[in-house]
């Protein structure tokens, strides 16, 4: 689903024009990211949590001369599916 599909999808949903809900899924991914930034998570209770972690700095190799290089340490962001969002995709475990 591309953003213009989503923005279609939600305007639809809610019965709000196509730009009303590009307005509010751009303040949310906003949020999303100004949380991030700020280390803090972003918790949706059932969908899931957002949130950052912090990679170790590691050897790697060049894939073209198979050199060794050293890969810094960085912070990625991550989505941790929730309880609700992991049952509507993949149906209750018997």
């Amino acid at each position: 689903m591309t953003k213009a599909e989503l923005v279609g999808f939600m305007a639809k949903k809610a019965g709000i024009p196509k730009g009303k809900a590009e307005g509010a899924l751009n303040a949310f991914t906003d949020a999303v990211t100004g949380a991030l930034k700020k280390g803090n998570k972003l918790a949706l209770t059932g969908f899931g949590t957002f949130s950052v972690s912090n990679r170790k700095a590691r050897m790697g190799r060049n894939p073209q001369t198979g050199a060794q290089i050293r890969i810094k340490a960085t912070k990625v962001p991550k989505f941790t599916a929730g309880k609700s969002l992991k049952e509507a995709v993949g149906g209750k475990k018997r």
